[in-house]
């Protein structure tokens, strides 16, 4: 396995002071260290494969949100003839045309929080692969440059320009991984083309006598 340079701030400096004190016959350019810094929330951001992930994540949020739109019309329009139904229908009737309404609305808030998760989970799918990526970037840098502490800016209080590494990351990174491809989720499939729950079958409504 590759050696890992990566480490944590609070760590480092309880491990030069250690080293520090076991070497302190060392000549100094031996305990000299090269430190970069990365900005990881701009990596997040610029990264070509994660802009392009957003697109694709973007595009199964519009076809989804079409489809929920249309669900909650119809039952804007059946929740308005149940109202209506009221005050014609016996109550036995009545009590069974609310409940098949109150079947069609429990289906539809499951199929938006369904597909709401999937959303998520290909987002977090991303972010993983992408910081997979990055993370072997990082390493393959700070083994060709001789980096032995590399840092992420949100952990740091100051960083000087020259210390920054993040476009060199960035770079390699859009190389490495110019755009990943999301497979589209099984309930999301044929979403467009789908029609609204079907209204169930049922005998003739009993009205008031």
């Amino acid at each position: 396995m590759h050696r890992r340079f990566i480490v944590f701030a609070l760590l480092a400096s309880a491990v030069l002071a250690g080293h520090a004190f076991a070497q302190q016959s060392a000549p100094a350019a031996e305990l000299a260290l090269k430190i970069g810094v990365i900005d990881i929330e701009q990596i997040r951001r610029e990264a070509t494969a994660v802009q392009d992930a957003r697109k694709q994540i973007t595009g199964f949020h519009n076809t989804v949100q079409t489809e929920i739109q249309k669900e909650e019309n119809e039952l804007r329009q059946a929740n308005q003839e149940l109202a209506r139904q009221r005050t014609v229908l016996a109550p036995e009737a009545f009590n069974e045309e609310r409940r098949k309404f109150e079947g069609r609305l429990v289906e539809v808030q499951r199929k938006v929080q369904e597909r709401r998760q999937e959303l998520d989970d290909l987002q977090n799918d991303v972010m993983r692969r992408m910081n997979e990526a990055m993370a072997e970037v990082v390493i393959e840098i700070a083994q060709e440059q001789g980096y032995s502490l590399i840092l992420r800016l949100d952990q740091a209080v100051f960083a000087a320009e020259p210390y920054l590494i993040t476009k060199t990351v960035l770079e390699r990174l859009n190389k490495k991984l110019p755009s990943i491809k999301i497979a589209e989720p099984a309930s999301f499939k044929g979403a467009t083309k789908a029609k609204g729950p079907a209204k169930a079958k049922s005998e003739p409504a009993k009205k008031k006598q």
